[in-house]
């Protein structure tokens, strides 16, 4: 069998900095063509993961390192660590460096439960995401997302699996709630799992429009409480959230306010935005405060995704040309700051408390946020209508699937595989899909945000009425 080696933290730190000096992305083509290796590999070894030594050394070598031998974790193996696949968090990241200290930091302080609120695309699942690489190392990885309604999401059914995940033997007298969840505190307080749970509003009652409520299964609720009661606990979760549980509001929960902590995650500051912009290659006038790039960052409040949509929106539709693009849309975009701003003057006037869910400038931006992507696929409709077609139709996958999939729902109405490949560089070159990484298959994985998935649904109900 071929020697499987790893490397440390600080090795990859180390390859990171140099890799960045050469302007390489982590799974940079070129990289893998001079190193003889596969993308997949190259994600395998910045998880830590063991990779063949052949690989590891030609990884090391191509990227300017000679002495590999100093970069090999020697320590044993757990054979119970697993790893969270990212699929928001990749190059592109920008910003949030003092978030992440101040989280890892709340982390290393014995905080329990870590909750990032905010609103849809705000960037919660890519912080989350950068939290699990910082923190990665000892921790047995667990992922949940709530927001794929194929899998149950009952308290009793996730413990169940995540024991059965865990190797744990449980027997039919052990399935109710209460047997389940002494079994599965005890093993979060015994051992160090770090478990994120995405889209946790989908299990909270209410909805986007109302606001939400607290757990829809009282059964969540005691268990966060006994978690957080336990003298002792090793483990630790980060969850995402358009809101907070109301239950996180009560006294019961406030008892143990050093054991929880919950930040709510606002747009990109200025600097990160002007980042964002030189990431996606604009940079026009970008050091002049009034420039129509500095001015669509401050309206949309640093909107991650807003900004992402109108970027590809620019470089796709308008050659890049940020004036044109300006001088087409400046009267829509100025009407969306004068009912931002006729939003916040009615939540001042309100005396607006201090529930960011509720106010009027929360609400709108939302509506606004949406709109603009609606306005995305409308012109995606005209310009690339096989790109529609496929974002339309692959609106059907709640999660991250396999590319091929996307492309079979093309490929049965008789496009060729250069047409299929075509329509969804289109998408990509528009930011409208996220590549989730590469699975155990070595397939690559590509999902949608859930704010575009949901446009696309209802794109996808007026195409197949006409069709």
């Amino acid at each position: 069998m071929a020697t499987t080696i790893r490397a440390t933290q600080a090795g990859l730190a180390h390859v990171d900095q140099i890799r960045r000096s050469k302007g390489w992305a982590k799974t940079e083509k070129a990289w893998c063509d001079l190193a003889y290796t596969s993308a997949s590999t190259l994600k395998r070894f910045w998880a830590g993961q063991p990779i063949q030594q052949e690989a590891f050394i030609n990884i090391c070598k191509e990227v300017g390192i000679e002495d590999w031998q100093r970069l090999i974790d020697a320590n044993p193996i757990q054979s119970n660590i697993s790893y969270i696949n990212f699929s928001v968090y990749d190059e592109e990241w920008v910003g949030r460096e003092v978030v992440v200290d101040e989280l890892s930091q709340k982390i290393d302080n014995s905080c329990r439960v870590l909750l990032l609120v905010g609103l849809t695309g705000i960037g919660k699942t890519a912080l989350a995401e950068k939290l699990v690489e910082r923190l990665r190392g000892l921790w047995i990885e667990n992922r949940e997302n709530f927001e794929s309604q194929e899998r149950t999401s009952d308290f009793a059914s996730v413990a169940f699996q995540w024991l059965q995940r865990w190797g744990e033997v449980v027997s039919p007298d052990q399935c109710q709630p209460q047997p389940l969840r002494r079994r599965l505190l005890k093993r979060l307080c015994e051992n160090k799992h770090l478990i994120l749970m995405d889209s946790l509003e989908c299990i909270l009652t209410g909805n986007s429009d109302e606001g939400w409520g607290g757990f829809a299964d009282p059964e969540w609720s005691a268990f966060f409480i006994q978690l957080l009661a336990e003298p002792n606990c090793l483990s630790c979760f980060i969850l995402t959230s358009q809101d907070l549980p109301t239950q996180f509001g009560t006294a019961e929960f406030d008892r143990y306010k050093n054991y929880w902590f919950c930040k709510l995650l606002k747009g990109l500051e200025a600097q990160e935005q002007i980042t964002l912009f030189r990431k996606v290659n604009l940079e026009y006038r970008l050091e002049v405060l009034d420039s129509p790039l500095r001015l669509i960052g401050q309206i949309y409040d640093g909107h991650p995704l807003a900004l992402r949509v109108i970027s590809g929106d620019i470089k796709q539709n308008y050659n890049g040309r940020v004036e044109a693009y300006w001088k087409e849309n400046s009267y829509y975009i100025e009407n969306v700051k004068k009912d931002l701003d006729a939003a916040r003057q009615l939540d001042t006037k309100e005396g607006a408390e201090d529930r960011w869910h509720l106010d009027s400038y929360t609400r709108t931006l939302r509506s606004l946020v949406r709109e603009r992507v609606q306005k995305t696929l409308d012109r995606l409709k005209c310009d690339v209508p096989d790109a529609y077609l496929l974002l339309c139709t692959a609106s059907i996958y709640r999660c991250e699937v396999q590319e091929e999939w996307w492309l079979t729902h093309l490929e049965y109405r008789g496009y060729d595989r250069q047409r299929q490949r075509d329509s969804m560089q289109a998408l990509r070159d528009r930011y409208l899909v996220e590549d989730g990484g590469i699975d155990e298959e070595d397939e690559r994985l590509v999902g949608q945000h859930n704010l575009i998935r949901s446009v696309a649904i209802s794109h996808r109900l007026e195409l197949f009425k006409t069709t």
